[in-house]
């Protein structure tokens, strides 16, 4: 397991508390960069091994 903020293994505080203003930006599962749209209304990002999470 990865973290989808910075890409590294494992969960790390500093990372966890900045995910609650901004959309992933690694897979977690294979630590591939994402692509993310942001929106008003929430984001998508997409991982091309492991598809699409949604927030």
């Amino acid at each position: 397991m990865y973290c989808d903020r910075c890409g590294e293994p494992g969960t790390h505080p500093e990372c966890t508390a900045a995910r609650e203003l901004e959309p992933p930006r690694y897979c977690p599962d294979c630590r591939r960069r994402m692509k993310v749209q942001v929106v008003p209304t929430g984001w998508t990002a997409t991982c091309v091994e492991h598809g699409d999470r949604h927030g």
